[in-house]
């Protein structure tokens, strides 16, 4: 399995510092509206939270995730979870194992799958003719200030960044030729300027979100905290608010579309 070698993900930390991630997937849960009877996919399904929102509907679901750790916190919550790259959704037997799906979904997991032509592909393989894909991702624009800020922060301390961030943050335009190209119709895709409180700052975002990108950029951990509190104090002029609080700037792609009957 090929996946983005900056995902990494510590369940535990995801608990303490991004429960807001699954709350805010609420809008996108809405627009798939999922009906008693029907078999979803969620897609980087992470620790289940929205998962099993879901069945809670009375949809049958099962939830794929890269993460053999967050796939495990998922299982341990009830949810049917299994460990999959969603690059390769079309080539592991996976619509033979599971059937076709009446529809899938995804939260905040798109942007961390680089080969969003296979994804688009794979998805399409996954559905029934007639079946809806509905989600949301990190769009064009997404975390600006929060990447440049911790590649300031790795490039002062000397460490080895990559020239690129390893993240896929598509405009309007890119995200629906890609899937038109795939086959989808009825696409609708928009951003949505959303900044998030951070309920442990920046710091707390840093060693959850890019726990994976500190790993490339060599950063040992023993210096991670450090590191994670400089970013902060670099960004505290732009998303330290006045009450104290702190905020990311995120910027969210929304989207659905149908594959033809």
């Amino acid at each position: 399995m090929t996946v983005n070698t900056s995902s990494r993900w510590s369940p535990t930390d995801y608990a303490t510092n991004a429960a807001f991630v699954p709350a805010l997937g609420s809008a996108a849960l809405d627009l798939l509206a999922p009906q008693p009877g029907e078999l979803i996919l969620d897609l980087g399904c992470g620790d289940g939270t929205l998962t099993q929102k879901i069945h809670a509907a009375g949809a049958a679901v099962i939830g794929l995730d890269a993460s053999p750790e967050m796939v495990e916190a998922a299982r341990a919550k009830g949810v049917d979870a299994f460990v999959a790259d969603a690059q390769a959704l079309d080539l592991e037997g996976q619509a033979m194992r599971f059937g076709q799906f009446d529809a899938a979904f995804s939260n905040a997991a798109l942007h961390w799958m680089l080969d969003p032509d296979a994804v688009a592909e794979g998805v399409f393989s996954m559905l029934k003719p007639g079946g809806r894909f509905v989600g949301e991702m990190g769009g064009q624009g997404n975390i600006a200030a929060l990447r440049t800020g911790i590649r300031e922060e790795l490039n002062a301390r000397g460490y080895p960044v990559p020239a690129a961030d390893p993240q896929w943050y598509p405009s309007v335009e890119e995200f629906v030729r890609l899937y038109a190209c795939a086959g989808f119709n009825e696409i609708q895709a928009h951003l949505i300027a959303r900044p998030t409180p951070l309920p442990t700052g920046v710091a707390g975002w840093v060693k959850t979100f890019r726990r994976g990108w500190l790993d490339v950029a060599e950063v040992p951990e023993t210096e991670r905290d450090a590191v994670a509190q400089a970013i902060q104090a670099r960004l505290q002029p732009s998303l330290q608010q006045a009450d104290g609080s702190w905020i990311a700037d995120y910027v969210r792609l929304r989207f659905s579309m149908r594959k033809p009957d």
